[in-house]
């Protein structure tokens, strides 16, 4: 059987398709939507009862939700031969789980709140008020990442982690607010370095072409 990944680049199925361009996997990608049906049909219920995406099927081993998928990935596919995105010791594991659920509660829903009526919405529906009040929520989580990077390259230490992936991959949503990265310099840098990886561009590619 091959690892498969389920859902459209152009949605929180990034994440794990990041990792596993990271790490030259060998996956199967099936583009789900998020629209339109496609996760709701009876077979995709039987791998998420939840009805979205992504889910991992890693020989029977079901896993979805975005940031699960992603941490799962890193810790499954840990390999000694080659660099590793999981942790290698207590204190790396703390900073990749800290900083990932962080994201998530911090940031994920204002990063999201801006990206839809700053960029994809259609203009007519966008409403500034709303992007405007996201930024401004956004600039004291932005500004605890800031002193965080004072003291080191990436998010765990001076490698890049997972923990990279999964607070780059939100942080991606908001990486054209020029004053909270201007406010943000240290993290405007660090967001800019994990973007340029090719992994994330080869990601960001299969989004463009979905």
């Amino acid at each position: 059987m091959t690892l498969k990944i389920y859902g459209t680049a152009a949605s929180r199925a990034a994440r794990p398709l990041w990792v596993a361009q990271e790490l030259g996997l060998a996956y199967e990608h099936i583009p789900l939507p998020y629209l339109g049906g496609a996760t709701r049909t009876p077979e995709f219920l039987l791998l998420n009862p939840n009805g979205r995406i992504p889910v991992i099927d890693d020989e029977g081993v079901l896993v979805w939700e975005s940031m699960a998928c992603t941490l799962y990935l890193a810790e499954r596919f840990k390999s000694s031969n080659m660099p590793s995105l999981a942790a290698e010791n207590h204190a790396e594991q703390a900073e990749i789980l800290r900083w990932s659920f962080w994201a998530m509660t911090e940031c994920e829903k204002d990063a999201l709140a801006f990206l839809m009526h700053r960029v994809l919405m259609p203009v007519e529906r966008r409403k500034s008020q709303l992007a405007d009040e996201a930024q401004r929520r956004l600039a004291g989580p932005l500004s605890v990442l800031e002193q965080h990077l004072q003291s080191r390259s990436y998010l765990a230490g001076e490698r890049f982690t997972v923990a990279d992936i999964c607070v780059a991959s939100v942080l991606a949503w908001v990486e054209g607010a020029s004053e909270l990265m201007t406010q943000c310099p240290r993290v405007a840098e660090w967001l800019q370095r994990c973007l340029a990886r090719p992994a994330f561009l080869e990601v960001r590619n299969m989004a463009k072409s979905a």
